[in-house]
């Protein structure tokens, strides 16, 4: 077992005596506007208490290292609302490169990114590509929403529209924080695309070929779902489920054989 969950409470030697199987864990988060109910933290808190939970259900001797949450992520649809803090795409790609580079530095040969923000999801696959290459090891990149979700959480029309501080967002926050969520300004906030949708399916903003969109390009309110729908315990459900399936990746994980799936090199002399 190791001493700590978290990669800045340990001293420098501990990292020479780390399980082989050791698995850091990167959450990527952001500050950016969830509409006028919601806090800009709202992806930082969920990222945090979805890694907290998970942390709770992991068996004891699983060697999971959590490292500092990376709270400024790729925010840019969220640039026309004030309170929205963003990296550029760059930034963000390097910095995660490098901190994978020294994880690697440390001896440790598995990452999994925890991401909880969407717009991040395009540049931290390419980091944990470059990763991969650049430092040798073994990465994962995961967000917990598209993980699935708890079968009575299951709506076709929230699923689909209620991408950003709709029914799921707000009852996760009130799960975790709930004297940040103002529900006297909850409501179901209508995406605009519900409507244009039938008139091109094909450019959904979650779909196989989805239009470039800015927050309020969907409503201007920078919300998209019924997030008056919300309750704790739905939050709570949500959270179990996710810290549920967190908790079987980590695992799977540090159970995989790394060794040889990195040996698989090709041979430059045939």
């Amino acid at each position: 077992m190791l001493p700590t969950r978290y990669w800045q409470d340990l001293p420098w030697p501990a990292f020479r005596d780390l399980p082989a199987n050791t698995v850091a864990v990167l959450p990527v988060a952001s500050i950016e506007q969830h509409g006028p109910h919601l806090p800009v933290s709202v992806d930082t808190t969920i990222n945090q208490g979805v890694v907290g939970r998970t942390l709770q259900v992991i068996p004891a001797e699983l060697p999971v290292l959590v490292l500092p949450t990376q709270s400024y992520g790729l925010s840019v649809e969220h640039l026309r609302f004030p309170g929205t803090l963003t990296s550029t795409a760059e930034t963000l790609l390097a910095l995660v490169t490098e901190i994978g580079a020294s994880v690697a530095r440390a001896g440790v040969k598995r990452l999994v990114i925890v991401n909880s923000h969407g717009g991040n999801v395009a540049c931290l696959d390419i980091a944990a590509r470059r990763i991969r290459i650049e430092s040798g090891i073994f990465v994962v990149n995961a967000m917990w929403a598209r993980m699935g979700k708890p079968e009575s959480q299951r709506d076709p029309v929230e699923s689909t529209y209620g991408i950003h501080a709709g029914r799921d967002e707000t009852a996760v926050l009130l799960a975790l924080r709930p004297d940040l969520v103002n529900m006297d300004k909850a409501r179901n906030f209508v995406s605009a695309w519900q409507g244009a949708s039938n008139l091109a399916p094909r450019m959904a903003p979650l779909g196989g070929a989805p239009l470039a969109w800015q927050a309020q390009d969907l409503n201007p309110a920078g919300a998209v779902g019924d997030a008056s729908a919300a309750t704790a315990a739905q939050g709570e459900e949500i959270l179990d489920f996710a810290a549920a399936r967190m908790a079987e990746l980590w695992q799977q994980v540090a159970a995989f054989d790394v060794e040889a799936w990195l040996a698989n090199e090709p041979n430059p002399h045939g």
